[in-house]
């Protein structure tokens, strides 16, 4: 498994296009890293870098872009509505794949140590990096901001670097690293200019909440001294208002600390009903930097369920909607596949892929006389036809009349159908890649003995890889067929014929997968793998025959009543 960290720097700048230009430059001269995206604000002063790779690249990038915008950005000349502490405000690190939080806080206190010595910069570590408890807190730390980090060096020693204030921490000020779960930063727009309401639900839904006070608005504290506070709404949130000019509204900018534990759309359906108590409205949302999909496509199907609907549709429906229910258009265009992380990462590798054809150019590729795409590819997209008919009966079936007793079956048959048809699209470039590695694997070398060896090393690994892809085909094949018979027992009777062609499509997938299985293995030698395979296709075979036969049996019963 590939190991990927994601780093999302926040520099003091968003208006010089040349200065972030050089912050970009930096980034992109590592090796190994994809700089994903750059937001920059012009009313924040502030521009939020995104780029992944693996630790050590991404830690190196990282360093040549704090070096860098401590070389062109000068704190003494900064304004700006977002807080901050320093050049390069904050860099956090976050574990996306093959790695884990250890590995990020291991990242950024090294990064935080290269930082403190080479480049005599304060360093504070913050969230899962942090060396104490108070620190986790970004907004303890950054409290006051830069124009208080003279105090501040004397009170909070940094964890690396000087500590004590001269001229050159005076331009480039402090930094704060640390490691963290996916932040989103996203702002709900009001319709309004004043910042004093918007701050007003800030504090409301906030998690810290405000500050206690009694019937003469003096603060309330404990026994020992300390203030109590009002906790917010929100888990996981930290929010604060402020007007932005660049729109002339005022806006909840917001950071959901776990979207996992508040959700994107809680929170939006919070900031509404906290407005409406004020007498505002809400007029849409902006995301600032990137998203995960999950968090997304979790917000369309709830605004799904909310008008009704079913939430077995293809997963561009309910992008879609979140889009519309959220206002995630009303600032800026929301383009899912430059905000959305999957998407992003996934781009480069999607204009080759057969998927990307039309239906024409598709089957005009596969009638050439190049091998691939072939059977494999081919039965990969009748599973995925199976699928998606399966998916379209039970969508057909939801609302139906004298079908409510399966309503809430028919959202799980709809989701998994599309999970599965989704899965079988991924196989048909896959079938072709492993075919592409095969042939790729004959034509290394062999003049020598240890190219020999090298080039025989290869083609059974390739062998054995374009054997395992139909093999993952005819396992999906069954759960198609799965589903397709279900839908066939309880699916709307307009449809059963839909459900009949849902089940032969699946049959023809396993039964084209498990050809494609078994003339891939005279090119393998190791036995007990090539015996373990047959034996399992063989199976999955048995059981998709079985169930397109049952399958059969209710759709010819079905029309045999009508």
């Amino acid at each position: 498994m590939a190991k990927l960290v994601e780093c999302v720097p926040n520099f003091s700048e968003g208006r010089d296009k040349g200065k972030l230009d050089e912050i970009k430059k930096a980034i992109e001269s590592v090796k190994g890293v994809k700089l994903l995206d750059i937001d920059p604000g012009e009313a924040t002063n502030r521009t939020v870098f995104t780029f992944v790779g693996d630790p050590e690249s991404i830690k190196e990038a990282a360093f040549r872009a704090i070096k860098r915008a401590s070389e062109i950005i000068d704190m003494r000349e900064h304004k700006g509505e977002h807080p901050r502490l320093g050049a390069t405000d904050v860099v956090p690190f976050v574990p996306l794949e093959g790695v884990t939080m250890e590995d990020c806080v291991q990242i950024a206190r090294e990064l935080g140590e290269r930082v403190g010595k080479e480049l005599n910069i304060p360093v504070y570590l913050y969230e899962e990096a942090a060396t104490t408890p108070e620190r986790k807190s970004l907004s303890y730390v950054r409290k006051g901001e830069y124009e208080a980090l003279p105090e501040k060096l004397k009170e909070l020693k940094p964890d690396f670097g000087p500590d004590e204030y001269n001229d050159k921490i005076a331009k480039t000020g402090a930094t704060i690293i640390g490691a963290r779960e996916f932040l989103i930063a996203y702002n709900v727009n009001l319709n309004t200019k004043d910042k004093k309401l918007a701050n007003e639900i800030a504090l409301n839904i906030r998690e810290n909440g405000r500050l206690k006070r009694d019937a003469n608005g003096k603060v309330v504290k404990d026994s020992n001294g300390k203030s109590l506070r009002v906790p917010g709404t929100l888990k996981a949130v930290r929010a604060i208002g402020w007007y932005i000019d660049e729109y002339g509204i005022a806006q909840i900018s917001i950071n959901l600390l776990n979207y996992k534990i508040t959700p994107l759309w809680k929170v939006y359906e919070e900031v509404r009903a906290q407005a409406e108590k004020l007498g505002l409205l809400v007029t849409g949302s902006e995301v600032v930097g990137l998203i995960p999909k999950e968090a997304i496509y979790e917000a369309g199907k709830y605004y799904l369920k909310k008008q009704g609907k079913t939430t077995g549709v293809p997963e561009k429906e309910i992008i879609d909607i979140a889009i519309k229910s959220l206002g995630l258009n009303s600032v800026a265009p929301f383009k899912a596949d430059e905000k959305i992380i999957e998407y992003i990462i996934a781009k480069d590798s999607s204009e080759s892929l057969l998927t990307n054809l039309t239906v024409k150019d598709f089957v005009d590729e596969v009638s050439i006389d190049s091998p691939a795409p072939g059977g494999g590819s081919v039965s990969a997209i009748a599973g995925a036809l199976s699928s998606a008919l399966s998916s379209m009966v039970a969508s057909l079936s939801y609302n139906k009349k004298g079908y409510e007793d399966y309503r809430n079956e028919f959202i799980s048959l709809g989701e998994k159908a599309q999970s599965v048809k989704d899965e079988f699209i991924k196989l048909i470039d896959e079938d072709t890649n492993a075919f592409n590695k095969f042939m790729a694997a004959r034509k290394l070398p062999k003049k020598t003995e240890e190219e020999k060896a090298e080039r025989a090393k290869a083609l059974e690994e390739a062998a054995k890889y374009a054997a395992e892809i139909p093999l993952n085909i005819l396992k999906t094949s069954v759960i198609a067929l799965q589903l397709a018979e279900r839908v066939s027992e309880i699916g709307n009777k307009n449809s059963i014929s839909d459900a009949g062609v849902a089940g032969w499509l699946g049959r023809a997938a396993a039964e084209g997968a498990f050809l494609n299985v078994k003339i891939n293995l005279p090119s393998i030698n190791d036995g007990e793998f090539k015996k373990n395979l047959i034996s399992e296709a063989s199976k999955y075979l048995e059981d998709a025959r079985k169930i397109n036969q049952r399958i059969s049996i209710n759709v010819l019963k079905a029309l045999e009543e009508e």
